[in-house]
């Protein structure tokens, strides 16, 4: 199984990745992509061809506004 990056890298590198949204701590899809070692766009078709297998809790959408407040939070950040 290939390790992305970010899995070899300081607990602290994750732990920055962790943002709170609707009061929960989430990763960005982009974010698990790298833990993964996988594009994100592979980790979104596979989550969706899966779903069963995911919790009903894993996955959500960000509003309009949500997506703007994390692209002002992470600017130059390609979401």
């Amino acid at each position: 199984m290939a390790v992305g990056k970010a899995a070899l890298g300081e607990v602290e590198d994750i732990t920055r990745a962790i943002l709170m949204l609707r009061g929960r701590r989430v990763l960005l899809d982009a974010e698990l992509a790298v833990l993964y070692g996988v594009m994100t766009r592979r980790l979104n078709e596979q989550v969706r061809r899966n779903r069963k297998r995911f919790p009903d809790d894993f996955l959500f959408e960000v509003t309009t506004e949500e997506f703007a407040n994390l692209t002002s939070i992470r600017p130059g950040s390609t979401f």
